[in-house]
């Protein structure tokens, strides 16, 4: 098991200086994982053992379940409801007659890929943010998160970044804009793959989660198993060959999708992950919109990062900073040393007043 999620421990690694939140973590490091992983499951013969076996007579065994994974395999949707072992043999596995709805299964030959896939989307706004943030943040610390540092070093540290933000003031306004941008994409990214896995698994999605439970709740005689519809274990397949006298000759054979034990579940948990993402980050967007539009809530967040500050040199800087600045000296704040900071914002507040900075 190690073996098989060991390649996922790199996503695990903590940053020395923090770029960005917990909300934007949420989506390029606890998704990422969760999809990485997931793919790595649905990959591994370990736990499912052959992903299909199928059997009919006259085809060898090896020969059919590579037959039927190459071009699919299909149920008949008007037996899911049919009686087990009495009228069919199991859900969705009927003798199709003239006029019946065939519904085929291709997806399980791609869910590793898509699973994949979708985890590289969830990382592509953290890639982006990554790439513009260029290590401002981290080259602006210099190392003074740390709570033992030199005296002399740590003066000179300070005055580099009074100095700094005196000389780029408002200069700081597309920086935060990027973040905010890259945040906005985070949130029409997980909606997209909602709509996107839907696609993908025959518009059966949507629902998926909340059939789920609702079928969980009633008798199994009273409706089609809703994971059984989009996930069956046993599925038809057709096979076509020559017979003796050069005929054609149809065979059906069974094929058990012992794959799908692991796909339904991955799926089910998929649909809630991904509406609790989708609601966190969409109030995490009502939330910077509040941020943008409010200079009081600015002040009001300002205060709590720099909280051993005095509120009249917070007050002082919030004056003369537009939102950019607010939002790099807020990144800052998250990552020095609550000491160093309460210095830094107090020679910063200095000199912003006209004072001298020792």
């Amino acid at each position: 098991m190690f073996d098989i999620f060991g390649s996922v421990q790199g996503l695990l690694k903590i940053d020395t200086v923090c770029i960005d939140n917990n909300i934007f973590r949420l989506h390029y490091k606890a998704t990422v994982i969760l999809l990485v992983v997931c793919s790595l499951l649905v990959t591994s013969r370990q736990y499912i053992g052959d992903p299909i076996d199928c059997i009919v007579d006259g085809v060898p065994g090896n020969v059919m379940d590579t037959y039927c994974w190459i071009h699919s395999t299909f149920t008949v949707p008007r037996a899911l409801t049919k009686a087990q072992g009495e009228t069919v043999p199991h859900p969705g596995v009927d003798t199709v007659q003239e006029g019946d709805e065939i519904k085929y299964h291709k997806y399980y030959q791609w869910v590793c890929f898509v699973l994949f896939f979708q985890a590289i989307l969830f990382f592509v706004p953290r890639y982006l943010w990554k790439i513009w943030e260029g290590g401002k943040c981290k080259m602006l610390v210099m190392e003074m998160n740390c709570p033992i540092i030199d005296e002399d070093a740590k003066r000179d540290r300070k005055k580099l970044l009074v100095d700094y933000f005196q000389m780029n003031l408002h200069n700081h306004n597309f920086y935060a804009i990027r973040f905010f941008f890259c945040e906005v994409l985070n949130f029409v990214n997980v909606i997209c793959q909602m709509y996107f896995t839907d696609m993908f698994l025959g518009y059966e999605f949507t629902t998926y989660g909340s059939r789920v439970v609702h079928y969980a709740n009633m008798d199994q005689e009273d409706r089609p198993d809703p994971m059984a519809m989009v996930f069956p274990k046993v599925t038809k397949c057709t096979f076509h060959k020559y017979g003796a006298s050069g005929t054609v000759q149809r065979l059906d054979g069974l094929c058990v999708l012992s794959l799908n034990i692991i796909n339904e579940k991955i799926f089910v948990f998929l649909w809630f992950w991904f509406i609790i993402v989708a609601v966190v980050s969409g109030l995490s967007l009502l939330y910077r919109l509040a941020v943008v539009v409010s200079p009081q809530v600015r002040l009001y967040l300002f205060r709590a990062r720099a909280r051993l500050a005095p509120p009249e040199q917070i007050e002082t800087i919030a004056r003369k900073s537009q939102i950019g600045d607010w939002f790099l000296l807020y990144q800052l704040g998250k990552n020095m040393d609550p000491l160093i900071y309460k210095e830094f914002i107090n020679d910063l507040s200095r000199r912003f007043e006209g004072k001298d900075v020792q």
